[in-house]
């Protein structure tokens, strides 16, 4: 996610500038073949490219509207569990008491940490690529793989659990579903030594359920790509759209070349080519957005903050356990919260 106010144009650029060089040419090439080659027959009316860029702009527009949800939706999965993440530390330390104190910690600590370890599996798992996830250019691309965010191949859960689960949980298809299904048996066994009664059992299991809910939400959104035939084709509109504006604008300029030469101004007929690239540039930026939105948990720019989010989680439970050596929030990278 990024966190600063305004975008740089540095980071801009690493997006756009293969589509500027390209937008350039196009249109000097474009130029070139009508003002010095006298192909006079390639200019088009601007009115019906104008229907274009209306239809193509509303079709863009739901696309965009759509990704932000499926973002948006993200973003709300993981409020619920940063705060079923805390219900579940404070049951924990109020419900868990046999009488020795000492196992009480022991268990608390285990049950808390291992919550923790499945915000992690649960993170490195939504964070592996998809076959239709969104392949950005190469700086990009570069710039991500330098912050090593994304693609993560380890299950981090070894941090926070025993080396005899965590041996068990490399066996496991879904690691994170896992994990709470110990939990479960835990708080089973613990209902039957009487260290919680009834209704505090039954309390621990509906958090746990609803972990899992959260959980389902979040692979929901992962494993169902955005519908491609919106996303397929919005593209394709745009990219018919931006061919045919420097045709268009041709036509345009050449309904006020005799003004623009008789003021002595000829040389703004030039300014078909810079307004071609801006408003080719524009409708693009427009697409690519409402692709980067598509995935809320790729660990891109403009994805949920997991990350950040599972250290947040994490710094509040061990808090909660008075444990003293608390890790630092997580740092932006090149303002990008992770």
């Amino acid at each position: 996610m990024y966190i600063k106010r305004n975008i740089g144009w540095g980071l801009i650029l690493r997006y756009a500038w293969k589509n500027l060089v390209f937008f350039t040419i196009y249109a000097f090439a474009i130029f070139s073949i009508y003002y010095f080659l006298g192909w006079k027959f390639i200019d088009i009316p601007f009115q019906p490219l104008t229907v274009i860029g209306i239809a193509v702009a509303f079709y863009v527009g739901f696309k965009n509207s759509q990704s932000y949800d499926r973002f948006w939706e993200g973003r709300k999965i993981w409020g619920g569990i940063v705060n079923y993440s805390r219900t579940w530390g404070i049951q924990v330390l109020s419900f868990v008491h046999s009488g020795d104190a000492k196992k009480d910690k022991e268990t608390q600590r285990r049950m808390i940490h291992r919550h923790i370890a499945w915000l992690n599996a649960l993170r490195v798992q939504l964070r592996q690529p998809k076959s239709w996830a969104i392949k950005e250019g190469r700086m990009v691309e570069k710039m991500f793989d330098k912050h090593g965010e994304r693609n993560i191949s380890c299950n981090e859960a070894y941090n926070y659990v025993s080396m005899r689960e965590f041996s068990d949980l490399k066996k496991r298809v879904n690691p994170a579903t896992h994990l709470v299904k110990n939990q479960a048996m835990d708080v089973t066994k613990l209902r039957e030594e009487n260290s919680i009664d009834g209704f505090q059992e039954d309390q621990l299991q509906s958090v746990l359920e609803e972990f899992y809910n959260l959980q389902g939400k979040c692979e929901r959104i992962k494993n169902t790509p955005f519908p491609r035939q919106y996303a397929y084709f919005s593209r394709v509109f745009t990219w018919i759209f931006v061919l045919l504006v420097p045709l268009g604008l041709l036509n345009v300029f050449e309904r006020h070349l005799q003004d623009f030469a008789s003021s002595g101004m000829g040389w703004m007929i030039f300014l078909q080519i810079p307004f071609s690239v801006l408003i080719s540039w524009i409708f693009i930026t427009m697409e690519t957005v409402g692709d980067n939105s598509e995935d809320p948990f790729e660990g891109r720019i403009n994805d949920v903050p997991m990350t950040a989010l599972c250290r947040t989680i994490e710094i509040d439970l061990r808090d909660m356990l008075n444990e003293d050596d608390l890790p630092e929030p997580v740092a932006p990278k090149d303002n990008i919260l992770y």
